[in-house]
């Protein structure tokens, strides 16, 4: 399985990612060099929204999706999930 997620940051801005493992790639945001550059400096990040697809592909569509979006939409799909802490 792939994963599109979207990340809150300890300063509360998103970021939005794919993955194949998204617990370790969590994990990778939050305490290694691995993790995004964006996130290492805005550390710690919480999961707040995440969708399963069967293919890379479709879970890289989903990300430029996110990525396109504005804030607001993506506090709104957070909370239409109800992930939104």
């Amino acid at each position: 399985m792939f994963y599109a997620y979207i990340l809150e940051c300890a300063d509360g801005t998103f970021y939005s990612g794919c993955t194949n493992d998204l617990k370790k790639r969590l994990h990778a945001h939050n305490n290694t060099k691995a993790g995004a550059h964006y996130t290492k400096i805005r550390r710690p990040v919480t999961l707040k929204w995440s969708q399963a697809f069967r293919s890379h592909a479709k879970a890289r569509a989903k990300e430029a999706e996110l990525k396109r979006m504005t804030r607001e939409g993506k506090m709104g799909m957070i909370t239409v999930t109800g992930q939104r802490q």
